[in-house]
């Protein structure tokens, strides 16, 4: 059974959260078993939770056919061992369908990503965001970023009247926005830090009191990503800064190259460490053999100084 609400939102609260990538085949169809394989290695580790297609995921360039497939196959390789919260989002009956789906597929939440091209006024948010919690039991995480910039009173309204809305996700990075928010729901919700490449704005968002952030990287240096988590969380700056020059500025100097990048080089990062992926779909572009070499070499940096 799926978590409820409060639970997951307990949840996610407690530790680091990992973006999987989706596994596609040389044809960019679907690949289950190795994306099965990578999920159940991630659960291996000590995530919070796991959030199978999101950004990272790929979740703009999956169909609602593949959808409902690609979250069961992320429970099922989950097995328990930490909840499974599941991307919706283009539209309003793309993002109910897509929970609906996700809820009946086993998952024990939703991460609401920004709807397609508009942002619309905050009404139109407020009423986005209130049918797709309508429609599903589960716990729902909404995710400022790009179209979707919900102001610190539509938060607390949509608080008020949607139970299962239990997270409130900011990649725009506007300080006093997100203090506010902070400062006026208290624990109402659980804060998740989603800047791209998170570890970079990790150390401010803590201070505001967002106890756990997405983590791309997580994807192919697990290790390394936990003990940033864990240094932050226990004010050992001497190791997020170790951590930060070499190996999280190295690898920001690498995805700024190219568009895409921040979900490219993830996959690239796996292609670095043995575990390829296959390709990202359009209008992505697959990171270069360059790059993944020289990301590699990071890699394999922090390996010999360990």
């Amino acid at each position: 059974m799926p978590l409820s609400p409060q639970d997951l939102k307990a949840r996610m609260g407690s530790g680091l959260l990992s973006f999987p990538v989706t596994h596609f085949d040389a044809e960019l169809r679907f690949a289950p078993a190795p994306y099965q394989e990578h999920v159940d290695w991630l659960s291996s580790f000590d995530a919070a939770t796991l959030f199978a297609a999101g950004g990272t995921g790929e979740y703009f360039s999956i169909g609602q056919e593949e959808y409902p497939t690609i979250i069961r196959a992320a429970v099922e390789a989950a097995g328990g061992r930490c909840p499974v919260v599941a991307g919706c989002g283009v539209n309003t009956a793309r993002a109910i369908a897509d929970a609906r789906a996700a809820e009946a597929a086993g998952a024990d939440g939703l991460l609401l990503l920004p709807s397609y091209l508009m942002a619309g006024t905050q009404e139109g948010q407020f009423a986005h965001v209130k049918a797709v919690c309508d429609a599903v039991s589960i716990g729902v995480v909404v995710y400022n970023r790009g179209t979707c910039r919900l102001s610190a009173a539509t938060i607390a309204r949509l608080a008020a009247i949607c139970p299962n809305l239990i997270g409130f996700k900011d990649g725009i990075g506007e300080i006093d926005l997100i203090t506010r928010i902070r400062a006026e729901l208290g624990d109402r919700l659980v804060y998740v830090g989603g800047m791209p490449t998170h570890e970079l704005f990790a150390s401010a968002y803590d201070g505001i009191g967002f106890s756990t952030y997405s983590s791309a990287v997580f994807n192919f240096v697990p290790e390394l990503a936990l003990e940033f988590y864990r240094a932050l969380r226990a004010d050992d700056r001497s190791t997020t800064d170790r951590i930060l020059s070499d190996f999280f500025y190295p690898f920001a100097e690498i995805r700024d190259r190219v568009p895409g990048y921040a979900v490219s080089l993830i996959k690239g990062g796996l292609r670095a460490v043995g575990r390829d992926p296959g390709p990202v779909r359009p209008p992505l572009s697959t990171a270069t053999d360059a790059d993944v070499a020289e990301l590699a070499a990071v890699v394999d940096g922090l390996r010999r100084a360990a």
